[in-house]
């Protein structure tokens, strides 16, 4: 999911300490952050926007003015993301961005299953949120530090928030800058997968090649390899894990190996097999675009 300027953003649970913060800095970055969500306090307004009760409730006010909701931004409880997350798709709204960590799966595919029916994209759950450089940014990703994320024609992938965060910052140090960052999340069900997200960029014009930040567990960059394989635009990737034991868990929810496939090796061969550089640490990929580039 790439989100642009122009596309206007809803949060649902803007009233709380991370959804009040994250929307300022939202908005100041060139968001437009169009209102928020919060079914106690619908009427009000909070940081001079307005407050529904509900998605719909926005959608249906927005629509009389013949005005819309392009992207929805959940700062949800665990408990309360399937019901919010309806909400949004029930009003129309075709982006979602799921910040949310520890859902229930039955929820997670619930949602999923809803978002498909209504063709509405869903970014995570328990992402980091996706970045346009010099437009705008959905989630807590440091969009505004331009050290980090200067516009640019490399599109970055990551499962991880913070891994996705040192290759950025990486790739501006080599003289760089990011098209899109996209942070799928790094639980076992998500929405838009590596391989959706390769597509994306693929797609996108401003793209001129991908870094690719993976990590144990689940077959999700072994499925992407076989669309990797027909790219033309170059990628360089770095798979988190190559130290972990098998059977075990190491740190989001997906990454734990059962088998041979999911595990470092495995992702390694099949990536490199379908023409990805596979590097064996984060700033690796810098290197190989400057090499690339050069």
């Amino acid at each position: 999911m790439i989100v642009r300027k122009n596309e206007r953003v809803l949060i649902q649970g803007i009233t709380g300490k991370q959804g009040t913060f994250w929307a300022e800095q939202m908005r100041d970055y060139g968001t437009m952050v169009i209102g928020g969500v919060n079914p106690k306090k619908a009427g009000s307004t909070h940081l001079d926007l307005p407050v529904w009760g509900s998605a719909v409730e926005a959608a249906d006010d927005l629509s009389a003015l013949q005005d819309s909701i392009d992207v929805s931004v959940l700062f949800i409880p665990p408990m309360g993301m399937k019901g919010a997350a309806i909400d949004a798709i029930e009003a129309g709204i075709k982006k979602l961005v799921i910040l949310t960590e520890h859902v229930p799966v039955q929820d997670v595919m619930y949602v999923l299953a809803a978002a498909e029916d209504c063709e509405a994209q869903i970014l995570g759950p328990n992402t980091a949120g996706a970045v346009t450089p010099g437009e705008c940014f959905t989630g807590f990703m440091p969009a505004f530090n331009q050290r980090v994320f200067r516009p640019g024609s490399i599109g970055v992938i990551s499962r991880s928030g913070s891994l996705g965060t040192l290759v950025c910052l990486n790739l501006v140090q080599a003289g760089f800058g990011v098209s899109a960052f996209i942070g799928i999340g790094g639980d076992p069900i998500i929405g838009t997968t590596t391989g959706d997200a390769l597509r994306i960029l693929d797609q996108d014009e401003r793209t001129e090649a991908v870094a690719l930040v993976g990590e144990i567990g689940g077959t999700m960059e072994e499925d992407a390899a076989d669309y990797a394989a027909g790219m033309k635009k170059p990628i360089a990737a770095f798979i988190a894990g190559s130290a972990s034991p098998p059977g075990k868990k190491m740190g989001h929810a997906g990454a734990i190996v059962l088998g041979d496939r999911g595990s470092y090796a495995s992702k390694k061969a099949a990536l490199e097999a379908a023409g990805v550089k596979v590097m064996p640490t984060p700033s690796g990929i810098a290197r190989t675009f400057a090499h690339e580039f050069g």
